[in-house]
């Protein structure tokens, strides 16, 4: 008969630092203190690594345990470059062939999770597109539609599901009608509740109806339905939305508990007895293990003082170990199939069909023939980090594998350097084609300044738009624009082969550009 202090712990799901498992994680686990863990990309270096360390921890574990990740595709993946990368929910949902694509795409991560001993993912997102200033959901929202988003978001879950990796719908009741980052701040959304009803909980109910096991909560408060927690703290719209309008019986889990959204308003224990007194049934918290502690510590007096009752954590056990039940791994763990040929043949075939060409000058086509061709990117900030240490960006690998005829230059996305701004600037006055390569300027001033300014300079423009499409309209006088929706590795190759004329691109925004 496990303890209160383990019935507590399965509640619970933590992050740490490093490519090993720290020894107070290990010893957490075999206590059965935490019902898994949360994996990111500093815990990532290849598959084998990995496999070692999820094979470590399933070990380790006194109860079967969930090994968690966000591997949505496109822009929030934890998986990189060795590892099969898909494009983000907005390329998949530009194909013509949507559906299909994101079910055979979501079938390879979900085959490549669970090789490397991973069973819960945190995809798909099934937030509506309001808001172009959204900083948050953008390329990872599958649209503004809110069936088609329920459609692809459900072709997902049956990717995963079917191979063997829980899949989680995020983030609940919706987290597109906002422009504040709830990584930075609490966001308040006014839609009235007939509205949420209506579009935000349509996909939810789609996804419910394709046996999704999880679904996220946000750090939003709705204002229309509960004007002093967030959701993830609300009974109202756990209990009431969740449980009782959406009939849902699965795993209700939060968002990062340390997302200042929510650690900035709410006290580090409190946070973790507030979240399970309003239903959820799994809390996470990414990062510091004092913060773990404190929740650790917060859960258990509550119990026992009474304000926690017994009947909570049991009725979140009993959830909890059913998804345990279905998706538990067994090892040892064959990983021979990452990133084989047949999954990034997958990978290309979507990321060709996610690519939109929204205007095209004939002139410049094909690049080989149009004289000096530039290309000028504005980095990620990953990116960013390997220029600092004499690397090539993945674009500008991307380019040198298929178009080496091409000069590139990359900046950062803000903060360059006097002398190469005045670089690219010459660059850009001396081509005769210039490739300008934005990643969201339409949310920062002076990516977008500066991108207008080597615009100016150009002599023919290409404009590629590598992260939100939004960007398409600061440029209405390019002879040719091509939105990726994303920056994913297969994503880089298909533009550049597109950009090449090797195939003439379909693709359809799922968004409308002003």
């Amino acid at each position: 008969m496990p303890s209160m202090i383990e019935k507590i712990g399965q509640m619970l799901y933590v992050g740490f630092h490093g490519l090993t498992a720290p020894d107070y994680i290990l010893e957490w686990l075999s206590e059965g203190r935490i019902g898994g863990v949360i994996l990111f990309a500093r815990n990532v270096d290849n598959p084998r690594q990995l496999a070692d360390l999820t094979s470590s921890l399933h070990a380790a574990a006194k109860t079967p345990i969930l090994i968690s990740i966000d591997q949505e595709g496109g822009t929030v993946s934890r998986l990189r470059k060795v590892f099969t990368e898909s494009p983000g929910s907005m390329a998949l949902s530009s194909s013509t062939n949507a559906e299909a694509l994101t079910e055979r795409m979501s079938v390879v991560l979900g085959a490549e999770l669970r090789a490397l001993g991973i069973n819960w993912d945190y995809a798909p997102v099934v937030d509506v597109t309001y808001n172009a200033d959204n900083p948050t959901v953008g390329t990872r929202s599958f649209g503004k539609e809110a069936e088609r988003i329920g459609t692809l978001a459900s072709a997902m879950v049956r990717g995963l599901q079917q191979e063997g990796v829980a899949a989680c719908a995020k983030h609940f009741p919706g987290l597109g009608d906002t422009a504040i980052d709830t990584h930075l701040a609490l966001a308040r959304i006014d839609q009235s509740v007939e509205h949420l009803l209506a579009v935000d909980l349509l996909p939810y109910r789609q996804v419910i109806d394709a046996g999704i096991a999880s679904i996220m909560t946000t750090h939003t408060v709705f204002t229309a339905l509960d004007e002093t927690y967030p959701a993830t703290l609300s009974p109202v719209i756990i209990h009431k939305l969740i449980r009782e309008e959406l009939g849902f019986q699965g795993v209700v889990c939060s968002d990062c508990m340390e997302m200042k959204a929510i650690a900035d308003n709410f006290g580090e224990g409190e946070l973790a007895v507030l979240g399970a007194l309003a239903g959820l049934d799994a809390i996470l918290i990414s990062h510091t293990r004092s913060r773990q502690e404190a929740a650790m510590q917060a859960l258990y007096e509550a119990y026992e003082s009474g304000r926690l009752g017994e009947d909570i954590v049991d009725s979140a056990n009993q959830r909890i170990a059913t998804m345990k039940a279905q998706y538990a791994i067994e090892l040892p763990l064959d990983i021979s199939r990452i990133a084989s040929k047949e999954h990034k043949q997958v990978a290309m075939e979507t990321a060709r069909g996610g690519v939109v060409m929204l205007r095209r000058d004939a002139g410049v086509f094909p690049l080989r023939d149009a004289g000096h061709v530039a290309l000028i990117e504005f980095a990620s900030i990953v990116d960013s980090e390997v220029m600092e240490q004499g690397g090539l960006t993945g674009l500008a690998t991307a380019v040198q594998e298929t178009a080496p005829f091409v000069t590139t230059l990359s900046l950062k996305s803000r903060d360059n350097d006097d002398k190469l701004v005045e670089s690219a600037l010459d660059l850009a006055a001396e081509a005769n084609v210039l490739i300008l390569v934005t990643r969201n300027a339409h949310l920062s001033d002076q990516q977008r300044e500066l991108a207008l300014r080597l615009a100016d300079e150009s002599q023919r423009l290409v404009v590629l738009c590598l992260r939100n499409p939004y960007d398409a309209a600061l440029f209405p006088n390019a002879g040719t624009v091509v939105c990726t929706s994303g920056d994913a590795t297969p994503s880089l190759t298909a533009v550049m082969e597109a950009l090449q004329g090797e195939f003439i691109p379909v693709g359809v925004l799922p968004v409308d550009i002003d």
